[in-house]
């Protein structure tokens, strides 16, 4: 199923992105975010975790805001929220505040749409947020009609034996791509040389790959965890 990301009759669209860590985002629905900016939609991005000393240099951590702010420029996000939880520590933490802060994110932020990592990833990080972001966006309290969660290169793929990422959406991002590539470029602390799966080579040949699955140059896939009409 190809989803076309269009604003109906002039109304904009609220769009939520959480990414337990930055360039997540980039990697799983950077093309996407980009086509919902050129409909006149607000995008909104969720960075759930950070990094932090002695595990990372402070020069790598400075280094790292600015990619954020650089990359996101770039996708149009209108406003970044950062909850600051300890990247690859998530699962020290009670997950009822990790909900909490997801929920609080839902209700400022009031998303039609919201876009979710995969709950099969290898990354734990991944997996909680996935959990924490299916209890935060309960149809009971918010206006969310469309939840779709997207893979991520070294993630989602390496998690396979947990959960398989089975795609039943797909954006084409044909329009879009080089700006994606541009935006991943910003986070030059995450780039990789081929053939590691977050190089840009296999990150073309992964939207190459989604786009002939539907008959298009790129595309970037997802699952549709639910929609109401």
């Amino acid at each position: 199923m190809e989803i076309k990301i269009e604003t109906k009759k002039g109304i904009e669209m609220n769009v939520l992105v959480i990414a337990p860590h930055p360039d997540d985002e980039v990697l799983g629905c950077g093309g996407t975010i980009l086509k919902h900016k050129y409909s006149g939609d607000k995008v909104h991005l969720c960075i759930v975790t950070k990094v932090y000393t002695p595990d990372w240099s402070e020069e790598y951590i400075s280094r790292k805001s600015i990619e954020i702010v650089t990359s996101s420029e770039i996708l149009g996000i209108e406003h970044t929220s950062f909850l600051d939880f300890p990247t690859v520590n998530l699962d020290t933490f009670p997950q009822k505040d990790l909900n909490n802060k997801i929920y609080r994110i839902v209700t400022e932020t009031k998303p039609d749409i919201a876009y979710i990592p995969h709950g099969g990833d290898l990354h734990r990080d991944h997996r909680l947020v996935f959990e924490a972001s299916l209890v935060a966006l309960r149809p009971f309290s918010h206006n969310v009609k469309k939840i779709l969660s997207y893979e991520v290169p070294s993630e989602t793929e390496w998690g396979q034996s947990i959960k398989p990422f089975f795609p039943t959406v797909y954006v084409d991002i044909s329009s879009t791509f080089s700006s994606k590539i541009d935006a991943m470029k910003a986070y030059k602390s995450e780039l990789k040389e081929f053939p590691h799966p977050r190089s840009l080579e296999t990150l073309e040949a992964l939207a190459r790959k989604r786009g002939s699955e539907i008959n298009t140059s790129y595309a970037e896939a997802f699952q549709l965890i639910r929609e109401i009409s």
